[in-house]
């Protein structure tokens, strides 16, 4: 079988999707053994990526608007390569081929809160991605919230949907040694103690309100807040300045993005991740903390709650008070942090990337 991957979203904005896109790639790589895959790149720069990859060869479709690239030069390569199965890490898929097609919902966010999308995404939204995904052979849902949203936003039939987890680097599950955790927290000027928030800023993540919940107890503790990431990806530029309207910039930390390697070492010093998001259809940063041993405040909804089940400190994200009141329980109550951390490194055994793979890889297959 002659597989095709659409990769032309990893020249897109860090963070999640663009993770899922490379650790399964490399998974499905590493487990195939029967199947060619052909790698689809949209710049010229991304070629050698995979050039040492046993079974996979790169394939430059050059430029081009992105609507124009997914739908003529993609269906184009189908034909002149005889691709069996196309697959796209993140949704889109051309509506013109004839070969079986898939695709990877990473959430419904722009249906569950249209309100917080940019006007062209909801256009997308509205007009392209049904035709995703009425077209498509099998779409992967990446949680069980996102397979109940395909089904009640989109009407999309359970029996395309394949519900299969993201995986987890083990170099989240590796301790950190001593020595390169003192060379991380000095090249990174981290303070002493410090809560950590990790990703880019937009509505869903409601970053005004856990910074907010954050100035009635972490300045009080002495305890600075670390950003991990922390950029504007759309409609959230005034919330940047939310630290400066509460008068505690000072207690506020913006290392930028990390590089992957040493998100680890963060992971591992922090008193806790606070990540009280109004809408996740996963959240990474719960599966990445729960195997470094660092506890977890998020949402008691959605894809947070399903992730972290009994191994977080669980709040209302609509709530202030709430979310003030789980971050002073999870500075203060020792007992309630041994137990979620014991919790965490259990329910993060079941998240790998060769497990995700190979679910992921059998679903080609059967179609």
């Amino acid at each position: 079988m002659r597989i095709g991957i659409m990769l032309r979203h990893f020249d897109q904005h860090e963070g999640g999707v663009k993770v899922y896109t490379r650790e399964v790639v490399n998974a499905l790589i590493e487990q195939n053994r029967q199947h060619e895959i052909l790698l689809l790149f949209r710049n010229p720069t991304r070629l050698g990526t995979y050039k040492n990859a046993l079974g996979a060869q790169e394939v430059l479709l050059e430029g081009g608007p992105i609507l124009y690239w997914d739908q003529i030069k993609v269906p184009r390569a189908v034909r002149k390569y005889g691709i069996d199965v196309l697959f796209n890490p993140k949704y889109s898929i051309p509506l013109n081929v004839d070969c079986k097609t898939a695709w990877v919902c990473h959430g419904m966010d722009w249906y569950a809160m249209p309100q917080a999308s940019a006007f062209m995404d909801r256009l997308s939204h509205r007009f392209l991605v049904p035709r995703y995904a009425t077209k498509a052979d099998g779409i992967v849902s990446v949680s069980d919230v996102t397979t109940e949203h395909l089904q009640k936003y989109l009407h999309v039939p359970p029996a395309r949907i394949h519900t299969i987890y993201s995986g987890l680097s083990d170099v989240y599950r590796t301790p950190v040694s001593p020595e390169q955790l003192a060379k991380v927290r000095e090249r990174l000027s981290l303070p002493p103690r410090f809560l950590m928030y990790c990703g880019a800023v937009y509505p869903p993540k409601n970053f005004t309100r856990l910074i907010q919940a954050y100035a009635k107890i972490g300045p009080k503790q002495g305890v600075p807040l670390v950003i991990v990431g922390g950029g504007n990806r759309y409609l959230s530029e005034h919330e940047l300045d939310e630290p400066k309207r509460q008068n505690i910039a000072q207690w506020v930390r913006w290392p930028g993005w990390i590089a992957n390697e040493d998100l680890p070492a963060i992971y591992q010093q922090s008193e806790g991740l606070l990540l009280p998001s109004l809408y996740e259809s996963v959240g990474m940063p719960i599966m990445e903390a729960m195997a470094c041993g660092c506890p977890v405040l998020t949402s008691d909804r959605f894809g947070t709650k399903e992730i972290a089940g009994d191994a977080a400190v669980l709040v209302n994200p609509e709530s202030v008070d709430a979310i003030a009141a789980g971050i002073d329980q999870l500075l203060n109550d020792r007992e309630r942090r041994a137990a979620i951390v014991a919790a965490g490194y259990e329910r993060a055994k079941r998240f790998t990337w060769t497990r995700t793979a190979s679910e992921l890889l059998r679903v080609l297959e059967n179609l």
